[in-house]
């Protein structure tokens, strides 16, 4: 079953699609009206954007289809890959920019209506703009790094915009035909830069790396809310898969809690977890009964069972969460 961040995904992405073929169009226009290498620089890098939409768009599709037996956590990794792609495209289109500019500045060529051509490159960024910081929002709310690389496209392409822009007024303004290759330059390296970043974070999610930022706010909403039945929390792990977050935790209790009651407490964890980030969260929690060594760190009042007295509370940590508690308390 399609879950509803995920068809919010897909309805955003597929608006992504659509404007950028639009703003594809618009810029051609704006090219065969001025003549201006910008400006082809400009629409060689929404050709991109062009071709990555549909590649996101594809991830979304895949990533959305509910898991099977070939694919038990799902295929949100797709998204990653999606990313990976846009990204690498991004980087393409920022050394074609450099070298088109390059060879503008060596055999310059005569320019035409700046008017009209501000006019559109002006009405496309404000467009791009929108619709990319629309796209991260909604990926940061369903955590779909295809989304959010699609956002990022998008915004990297309104910041070449805007500096054509510039670039043409100061051209029109002086007549330095020069200034028409520079402004295309210096948002060449922009725009490789954030091509970059976004390859970066796709490595990162197929490598599971941990996103720290993530973890300390779960780390953070477990502590701001713990009870005294939670004496500790140990082993804890978040994977990415696209718009879902897997969570796994070691997650000790009082010893003499039934299997039913035990449960509860697991219960009041993923309520936290699910208000906390949305209903596209698996958790898997082990439960384990507290041992001697863990009275030392239970704030539990008046438990007839404890075995010694109460040492210190631990506080929950990105740093230590990973660990066991008895190696914490002996560190």
């Amino acid at each position: 079953m399609i879950t509803a961040s995920s068809k919010e995904n897909l309805n955003i992405q597929k608006l992504v699609v659509v404007v950028g073929l639009v703003l594809f169009v618009m810029k051609i226009v704006a090219w065969y009206l001025t003549n201006s290498v910008a400006i082809l620089t400009d629409a060689l890098e929404s050709t991109v954007n062009v071709v990555a939409s549909f590649v996101g768009l594809y991830s979304l599709i895949l990533s959305s289809k509910p898991r099977d037996v070939e694919h038990p956590y799902g295929h949100g990794k797709v998204e990653f890959i999606s990313a990976g792609i846009e990204g690498a495209l991004i980087s393409i289109a920022g050394f074609v920019i450099i070298y088109e500019a390059i060879n503008n500045l060596r055999h310059p060529h005569e320019i035409g209506s700046l008017d009209y051509g501000i006019l559109l490159v002006a009405g496309s960024a404000a467009v791009n703009f929108a619709v990319g910081y629309l796209a991260i929002q909604r990926g940061k709310k369903n955590n779909s790094l295809a989304l959010i690389a699609s956002g990022k496209h998008l915004q990297s392409d309104t910041y070449t915009t805007l500096g054509v822009i510039a670039g043409l007024i100061l051209l029109k303004i002086t007549g330095w035909s020069w200034v028409d290759s520079t402004v295309a330059l210096v948002f060449a390296f922009i725009i490789i830069f954030t091509g970059v970043k976004i390859v970066r974070s796709s490595i990162a999610g197929i490598m599971d790396e941990v996103d720290a930022e993530l973890l300390d706010k779960v780390v953070a909403s477990l502590n701001e809310h713990r009870e005294e039945n939670w004496v500790d929390v140990h082993n804890l792990r978040i994977i990415k898969y696209g718009s879902v977050l897997h969570l796994d935790f070691h997650f000790t209790v009082p010893w003499y809690l039934n299997v039913h009651e035990a449960h509860d407490e697991v219960d009041k964890i993923d309520k936290l977890v699910k208000d906390e980030f949305g209903e596209s969260v698996e958790m898997f929690v082990h439960t384990d009964g507290c041992l001697d060594f863990s009275c030392q760190i239970c704030t539990k009042q008046n438990c007839t069972e404890r075995k010694s007295e109460f040492v210190k509370k631990l506080d929950w940590t990105i740093q230590n969460i990973a660990s066991n508690s008895k190696h914490r308390l002996e560190a």
